[in-house]
């Protein structure tokens, strides 16, 4: 199967447990990865470098929208490098005309279209080449339609970055093409833990890696401290909630979740863009319900084949 990856990586360090996830699983063919909200092609780099590690330098990638160009409403900086790489990674800038060829090309193979990062990319891409986008295959990670379950983080469309990092591209997307959106309520099920370092350390170089990131995001960000406290389906040693590995298992077809289709108006406020059900609305695909805890099994297990590879 073909599969195209458009990605924010370099930031919350889900973005490299869901490329390592595509790396892993069988029968997978990354025929691209674009990258959005670059910095002069910093998070092609840290492509670049995550794919040498797992011996696939024949990927293409491609940097995508630049912060530079002004359209991102919400934080894009990245941690600082020493903490999080073993050694400094080279850039890899580019013209976006070559991510957003690098996108069409990957949805004239029929590859679907992962979009893990700010819709900028897409949106930039659609207005390029109209129509583009309703005959891609697009699965997103954001969107915010129903509440979640009580037992996890109570987040509402502001907490979604995705979305509102760059609402206009995403009202775009969403007005556009028929997706399958993976909600945050959904993703916040899933976890990487601290139980999981120690296994990923004997998963090759890029499992080492992850391992490596996910010691330093804990030891920056202390979710367990933020969540585990009200939300007693968060486990005690959360380091970090798996969004992006969750909407690439979706992509490829992961039997624990489950979908229907949900009609979606669109307005901008001034909190962002916000999604409604309404029957009048464009028909997309919504993750409605996740088995979490067998997903985070599942993308350990995986995991497991890196070191095989």
């Amino acid at each position: 199967m073909k599969v195209h990856l458009d990605t924010d990586i370099g930031g919350d360090i889900d973005d490299l447990c869901a490329l390592a996830l595509l790396l892993a699983w069988p029968e997978v063919e990354i025929v691209g990865v674009t990258t959005v909200a670059e910095h002069a092609g910093k998070r092609a780099g840290y492509v670049r470098y995550a794919l040498a590690l797992a011996g696939r330098t024949g990927v293409p990638v491609a940097a995508g929208a630049d912060v530079r160009i002004g359209r991102f409403a919400l934080g894009t900086g990245l941690p600082s490098e020493h903490r999080y790489w073993p050694q400094p990674v080279p850039a890899a800038p580019g013209p976006l005309a070559a991510a957003l060829d690098l996108l069409e090309q990957s949805i004239d193979q029929d590859a679907p279209v992962i979009a893990i990062g700010p819709f900028t990319n897409l949106a930039c891409l659609e207005r390029r080449s109209p129509g583009i986008l309703r005959r891609a295959r697009l699965c997103l990670m954001g969107g915010s339609i129903f509440p979640g379950h009580p037992d996890f983080p109570a987040w509402t469309y502001a907490d979604d970055y995705n979305v509102q990092a760059d609402p206009a591209a995403a009202r775009d997307v969403l007005e556009t093409a028929t997706t399958t959106l993976v909600p945050i309520q959904m993703t916040a099920q899933t976890a990487l833990r601290r139980a999981h370092v120690a296994p990923l350390e004997a998963c090759g170089p890029l499992g080492s890696l992850i391992a490596h990131q996910a010691r330093a995001f804990a030891a920056e960000w202390a979710n367990a401290e933020r969540y585990v406290q009200g939300c007693p389906g968060v486990p005690a040693d959360l380091i970090n909630f798996q969004h992006d590995p969750l909407a690439c298992a979706v992509a490829l077809g992961w039997d624990g979740v489950e979908v229907r289709e949900v009609p979606l108006a669109l307005e901008i406020r001034a909190s962002g863009l916000v999604a409604t059900v309404d029957d009048a609305g464009r028909p997309h695909r919504v993750v409605t319900a996740v088995d979490g805890p067998r997903f985070n099994a599942f993308w350990l297990a995986q995991m497991q084949r890196l070191s095989a590879a």
